[in-house]
């Protein structure tokens, strides 16, 4: 412009030197972040439902664990190499930074969009296009990274309360190594959509960074009044990713932009959507929002109510697409569309219910927020087939 998950159990390394030859094998973790893995770590089932389970450890500390079992087991098998392991160390850190779960929303709704565009004109299809095609998922990519980059260098106090899990709070990563990353995906994203992609969209590319920009930094801060910080995460994530990869896709084609019925339907769908993990994703965060006077739906109006509310707005979602299904069968695959959006509906009913019975905890709400992402990346699975 954070998801498969399956039970596991706590490992625990005992702390004693095993002879190997010609080999030491440290017994100590090497940074912050591999500390998880001497912590408990329930998942999610790996069709991103959440279940709650009984575990002492808070959901936000389990939050990496993939990442960090990968680390310590590169660790392990380096041995005792330093340079490696700061390697490492720093590829663990670097991909925090970039918050995987909205790296994964952004690759597939472009690529959804993308997917549709040439199905919608398969006999325009040049092998030729694959390379821009690529050139501008990566600027996405570091369009998304430069945003939540910038969120977290200036989030440092609030996170070390709410996301102690993020590489700059924990330690992992020093706030002018953030800094040289921010400026490269900013950079390097404008660069290439400015060299590939004509004035129209790196205007659009220019506008979300800019919205990302005031979201965060001081004097503007907008992620303090709610309502801002709401439309500008539903218009970056929302309007302009859809819009953009779209109009881009069919410039590419040699077509002028036409909104087709299937894509107007996804824009205005994911705009509400994002408008839902706006209000939503400050529920695992009020105890730090409140601490640093950050004013928030959820702090203001309640963990309990801004759960119903981002629940309702997404099962008028889900209503609407039915009924979109069911008035306009020239325009959709009715047959996929109705029964997909229904089930999603009855799944979301029950996770309500679930964080219900589990009284609100944190560990709940974070699962919860979880599972509202893992339906934001159903639809734009199912998109490109409605």
């Amino acid at each position: 412009m954070e998801l498969s998950f399956s039970p596991s159990s706590s490992l625990r390394i005992p702390h004693r030197n095993i002879p190997f030859p010609h080999t030491t094998i440290p017994t100590k973790p090497t940074t912050k972040s591999h500390h998880s893995l001497l912590e408990c770590h329930p998942r999610l089932p790996s069709l991103g439902l959440y279940t709650h389970t009984a575990c002492s450890i808070p959901a936000s500390t389990r939050q990496h664990t993939r990442n960090s079992i990968r680390a310590c087991t590169q660790v392990g098998a380096a041995g005792s190499d330093p340079v490696l392991n700061k390697v490492l160390d720093f590829k663990d850190a670097c991909w925090r930074f970039l918050r995987p779960h909205t790296i994964r929303g952004t690759t597939l709704g472009s690529t959804a969009l993308v997917a549709r565009a040439l199905i919608e004109n398969s006999h325009l299809i040049k092998w030729s296009l694959l390379l821009k095609a690529f050139s501008g998922l990566f600027a996405l990519l570091c369009g998304n990274g430069y945003i939540v980059g910038i969120n977290q260098i200036y989030d440092v106090r609030i996170d070390k309360v709410n996301k102690p899990y993020l590489p700059i709070a924990a330690g992992d990563l020093s706030v002018q190594s953030a800094w040289f990353l921010v400026i490269f995906f900013a950079v390097t994203g404008l660069l290439i959509v400015g060299l590939n992609f004509g004035p129209f969209i790196t205007s659009l590319y220019s506008l979300g960074l800019f919205l990302g920009t005031i979201y965060s930094v001081p004097p503007f801060r907008m992620k303090r009044f709610p309502v801002a910080a709401f439309l500008i995460i539903a218009t970056v994530r929302g309007f302009l990713l859809n819009f953009g990869v779209y109009y881009a896709t069919r410039a590419a084609l040699g077509l002028t932009f036409e909104w087709s019925s299937p894509v107007a339907f996804i824009t205005t769908f994911v705009t509400m959507f994002a408008l839902v993990i706006a209000i939503t994703k400050d529920l695992p965060d009020v105890e730090g929002d409140r601490k640093y006077q950050i004013s928030t739906f959820a702090t203001k109006l309640g963990v309990r109510n801004i759960a119903f509310l981002g629940s309702g707005l997404l099962l008028v979602n889900y209503v609407a697409s039915v009924l979109a299904a069911i008035y306009m069968p020239q325009a959709f695959n009715r047959s996929l569309m109705i029964p997909f959006h229904a089930i999603l509906a009855l799944i979301l009913i029950f996770q309500v219910w679930v964080l219900e019975q589990a009284n609100y905890t944190k560990e709940a709400i974070s699962g919860f927020y979880r599972f509202i992402w893992n339906l934001f990346y159903a639809e734009y699975i199912i998109f490109p087939f409605i």
